[in-house]
């Protein structure tokens, strides 16, 4: 079967990448549900907030710390079928929430879901790439895409059916995790074909072609360089996603349900920020977007904590669609500097982005505790200036080198 030169040019690739997408955004939507109840469980069985942040510790871990190790080792050993495994996972744990009647029994519920992410991530982001033919950026954006959407539907769907039916109802909700396993069975068997025609070939790794000239002290480098800018990134949207809407209602005097629409803007402008830098990624080359991505946002972050209400909607709104350019583009930079390790790469990506944006929510709240919200904002416009340091990456492979087949 020849390959196809373009996302467009193989319907079953593009059916592929769909189905990746949503599940990313079944399961995102899974795992934001269990922040959303908290306030539900603190009351019926009278949680501390140390019971609540021990409730979070065990879900970021098991989902952020595993996601390296799970990709690892089927980097390794590949599991076509451990998506739907994972998923699994996700679906027992929220069940057993749904009935959970102590604390232990509330841990072990998070942790099984915590499992499921952490599988998803690296694996759901393997598949994408697989998928992706000459549109790496592009195809991982699609895949980010749906995580976006999913966190975005949880408190929503808590709103409408847990707060209204009880408890119990978190199984209902479960249910959405059985649909896909069912999603990801069918995603399963496609890349089963996938490992299989690569063995045919004597290839034992699917990326295995992907070779790259850079020595190791400029891999490392490099690795280094994308630490820094994901600092840059991660803490920054921490404070923007996190607390605008606190920002908005305590300088502006908005009501909490305007504040919300304009939540909703600013994540909308995300979506639209990861499909242009997954485009723009592929066509000028992923260093440049990283690097116009997170130091051009930087005029606009400065300016924002200044400005009257339209203006600071308006700026947040295009802060958080240029930063955003920047996230498939790191994703795929890293994969091409290290090939063979798509799992590995996309699983400690992902975990030290989670782990990154939960440091910098709990230090802002703190800083916000002692000053007030407005000195967070002026304090976290300057991060993203540290977007300069992506100047010293190693450049792109060029284009063509990218599309030989």
């Amino acid at each position: 079967m020849a390959r196809h030169d373009s996302l467009e040019s193989n319907r079953l690739v593009v059916s592929v990448l769909a189905m990746v997408c949503l599940a990313h955004l079944l399961n995102d939507l899974l795992q934001s549900v269990i922040p959303a109840v908290y306030p539900m469980l603190k009351e019926s069985y009278g949680l501390t907030f140390l019971q609540i942040g021990a409730i979070t510790l065990v879900t970021n871990l098991t989902s952020s710390i595993l996601q390296p190790v799970v990709g690892y080792y089927s980097d390794k050993h590949p599991h076509p079928f451990l998506l739907a495994i994972g998923m699994g996972g996700t679906f027992a744990g929220l069940l057993l929430l749904a009935f959970a009647g102590n604390f232990l029994l509330m841990l072990v519920a998070v942790a099984l879901a915590g499992f499921g992410s952490a599988v998803l991530h690296p694996e759901a982001s393997r598949v994408a790439r697989m998928a992706s033919g000459n549109s790496k950026g592009l195809a991982q954006s699609i895949f980010q895409i749906g995580g976006n959407v999913g966190r975005s539907l949880g408190p929503i769907v808590v709103a409408l059916v847990v707060v209204r039916l009880g408890q119990w109802s978190i199984s209902l909700v479960s249910l959405i995790a059985f649909l896909a396993v069912m999603v990801l069975i069918w995603v399963g068997r496609w890349y089963q074909q996938q490992l299989l025609k690569g063995q045919q070939v004597g290839k034992s790794k699917f990326d295995q072609e992907n070779s790259t000239s850079l020595t190791h002290r400029q891999v490392v480098w490099a690795l280094v360089v994308l630490l820094v800018l994901m600092f840059s990134k991660d803490f920054y949207l921490s404070n923007l996603q996190n607390y605008f809407t606190f920002y908005l209602i305590h300088k502006f005097g908005i009501s909490i349900e305007a504040s919300q629409y304009c939540l909703f803007a600013l994540l909308f402008s995300s979506a639209v920020g990861l499909i242009l830098g997954g485009r723009l990624g592929d066509k000028y080359g992923r260093k440049y977007v990283i690097w116009i991505s997170i130091l051009g946002a930087a005029p606009f972050a400065l300016l924002l904590p200044y400005c009257n209400l339209t203006w600071t909607i308006v700026l947040a709104i295009i802060t958080g669609m240029i930063i955003f350019t920047s996230t498939s583009a790191i994703l795929v930079y890293a994969m091409d500097i290290l090939p063979g390790n798509v799992g590995m790469i996309s699983g400690a990506f992902f975990g030290l982005s989670f782990g990154l944006g939960g440091i910098g929510s709990a230090l802002f709240g703190w800083i916000a505790d002692l000053h007030n919200i407005e000195y967070v904002f002026q304090l976290t416009a300057f991060l993203p200036l540290l977007g300069f340091v992506a100047y010293w990456l190693p450049k792109d492979k060029k284009k063509r080198s990218l599309q030989k087949e």
